[in-house]
């Protein structure tokens, strides 16, 4: 591919930047960015770092000096990942970027599979990586793991009225306007949640939702940052935002007789 393809953007979509949240992932950056640079040449990456203690920033630093589509926002510190991938949304806003790629630096979401998330986009508002969609798969989780996930998706299935199946799913894309209409500054999740909440917001809003499927394998380096009070949050606030979305609901269908009330 020649320079000038590269520079025009990824076709149907234009400028993409790929956001890759890190704290701790010294031993994942170096392998992650090359894959993303293989298999997707037309987009930008933005290594966003929490002032990782065993030296992920610098490793970033180093990959960008020697790359100029490699971008590097060093943040005050472990702040969680909703608010790292806020900065990083603002960031591609302020840059002139036409849409966002979320996707984690352990290597569970594939590098390889970036261009069919970004050939959907084309079409949608948001396509979203999806493991339990038709073929869509996990790799090397343990049945416990693999029935909560499965649970928590159906949950906030049902709790929230959305067909989307995979809303907690982390590898995602969206066009930036969307993120602009959903207004993500004021997104209050800062753990795994954030992800549906971003799904309910634009779920709401009306924008068009797409699914791809993909295959998910377990991080091989470093340390899972999933825990039980991230799992709560979740819970929690998926039944807070479904009891939200059934009251609008019942409050629309009796707006058009509250004109005829005296």
């Amino acid at each position: 591919m020649s320079g000038n393809e590269a520079d025009s953007g990824y076709p149907g979509v234009g400028r993409v930047l790929v956001i890759i949240p890190t704290y701790n992932e010294s031993e994942n950056v170096r392998l992650i960015v090359p894959r993303v640079r293989k298999s997707t040449p037309q987009v930008d990456i933005l290594i966003a770092d929490d002032n990782s203690p065993d030296g992920t920033g610098a490793i970033a630093d180093e990959m960008a000096a020697a790359d100029p589509r490699i971008k590097v926002l060093h943040r005050e510190g472990k702040q969680g990942l909703g608010a790292a991938y806020i900065a990083g949304f603002n960031w591609a806003h302020e840059h002139g970027y036409d849409a966002v790629v979320e996707m984690d630096a352990d290597g569970s979401h594939a590098p390889e599979e970036l261009p069919r998330l970004l050939d959907a986009l084309r079409g949608a508002d948001a396509v979203i990586g999806s493991r339990w969609v038709r073929g869509g798969k996990v790799i090397n989780w343990p049945v416990r793991r693999l029935i909560l996930s499965r649970g928590a998706n159906f949950y906030t299935r049902v709790v929230m009225g959305m067909g989307v199946k995979d809303a907690t799913g982390g590898y995602r894309a969206y066009r930036l306007p969307v993120l602009r209409k959903i207004d993500v500054d004021t997104v209050t999740s800062r753990g795994y949640s954030f992800q549906v909440e971003l799904t309910h917001r634009t779920h709401r809003h009306g924008f068009r939702i797409v699914e791809v499927p993909i295959t998910f394998a377990e991080r091989e380096h470093g340390v899972s940052k999933m825990s039980g009070s991230i799992i709560k949050e979740a819970l929690w606030k998926v039944t807070v935002w479904g009891a939200q979305s059934r009251r609008d609901s019942i409050r629309r269908m009796f707006k058009p007789n509250e004109d005829r009330w005296p």
